[in-house]
């Protein structure tokens, strides 16, 4: 179970916090709801105490209904949520429970939500659906998460804040906990679009309703965009060129992306990558990198594995396993490793074979020299 720890955190945790914000978004809305109704009962009683009209009880009902529409609606959004979070849960408890052949079908189903996550977070949006729909596993992805981040991302990189805005808004609570400067960043940016278009006006209204902030931490920002008002965007004085300058886009739309992350507890790397890091640097080892050494069944010695692992750390490895390079057999006490005149280091067995089949004499793959099988001499490990 400790692969399920380890790997399903985002399976579990995404879905269980948009149901808890389901539930805190439909309990403020009962609660809203409610005392309205307190309101249109007492309406409704002093209606009572007089001779009240047909329009006046109409109108009574009508908000009644709608009441009730609100409030079905949000009990409906946390049902929903609730059966996301079980489907999940029940399809994690089903490893538990299968034999190997159904376990190995579960690992596949595994490793395509990875790959979709994968391609998700690299941009390829349609390849994810196609494999989602393909391996009917929609419904165990976050896809809906990064569709919707997809959104506000490409309506910032078209210089449009509304859709930024709206989602600070919608998670403000959650933000402010985390301290989040996102929403001040996206009005600073609109401020500075008002004065490139030189609407001075507008800019300083934008200001006072925006960036009155009187947080220590903001006022240096705040100042600098007051300043911005006596230069135009073609300036080259610091730190006026780099807040007119068009890359602060790409630079709010990479924090909206972390913030995101954040929000829901996402590592900025997919599962998918640090899961093939993992497998790397475990089968990682000096030799991948010498050429002579390169062993073929290793994927750290081919392309284009080798350029991926690069970085990563080698193997930790505090008990050698010696392989013999002849037959891929373990070199132990039932096959003892052999050494030739040479220096290299083969199995007994593999030696055995090839000497039988070849009049006695063994070969080195390494050097092509030729020995007797008697010259092989045993190497005893420490």
């Amino acid at each position: 179970m400790a692969d399920l720890k380890t790997l399903e955190h985002a399976t579990l945790k995404v879905p269980y916090e948009i149901l808890n914000k389901k539930f805190r978004v439909t309990q403020k809305v009962i609660d809203r709801e409610a005392t309205n109704v307190k309101s249109y009962l007492s309406e409704l009683d002093q209606l009572l105490k007089t001779t009240p009209s047909s329009d006046n009880l109409n109108s009574i009902i009508e908000k009644l209904v709608t009441f009730k529409k609100k409030v079905e609606e949000s009990i409906t959004d946390e049902t929903e949520a609730a059966q996301v979070c079980k489907d999940r849960l029940s399809h994690l408890q089903e490893y538990a429970e299968l034999n190997s052949l159904s376990a190995e079908k579960w690992r596949k189903q595994r490793l395509d939500r990875m790959l979709v996550e994968y391609f998700l977070r690299a941009g390829y949006y349609d390849s994810a659906i196609e494999l989602g729909k393909s391996s009917d596993i929609e419904h165990l992805t976050n896809m809906e998460l990064f569709i919707t981040s997809r959104k506000v991302e490409e309506s910032l990189s078209a210089k449009n804040t509304a859709l930024c805005v709206a989602w600070c808004q919608d998670n403000k609570s959650k933000l402010k906990r985390m301290k989040s400067n996102l929403e001040f960043k996206i009005r600073q940016q609109e401020y500075i679009e008002l004065v490139k278009e030189k609407k001075i006006l507008e800019a300083v209204k934008h200001a006072r309703n925006f960036l009155s902030s009187t947080d220590p931490d903001k006022l240096t920002d705040i100042k600098q965009c007051m300043a911005l008002l006596a230069y135009s965007p073609d300036t080259e004085l610091e730190p006026y060129r780099s807040l007119f300058s068009e890359d602060r886009w790409k630079d709010l739309t990479k924090q909206f992306r972390a913030e995101n992350f954040k929000l829901y507890q996402l590592n900025m790397n997919s599962v998918f990558s640090v899961t093939m890091q993992c497998g790397l640097s475990a089968l990682k080892t000096r030799h991948c990198y010498v050429d002579n050494e390169k062993n073929d069944s290793c994927p750290v010695c081919k392309s284009p594995m080798s350029a991926l692992a690069e970085k990563l750390p080698f193997a930790h490895c505090s008990h050698s396993r010696l392989i013999c390079r002849l037959s891929g057999e373990p070199l132990n006490e039932h096959n003892p490793p052999m050494v030739l005149p040479n220096g290299h280091v083969y199995g007994y067995n593999a030696l055995s074979v090839m000497a039988a089949e070849h009049g006695g004499k063994v070969e080195c793959i390494k050097t092509k020299e030729r020995y007797k099988l008697e010259d092989a001499e045993k190497v005893y490990v420490m």
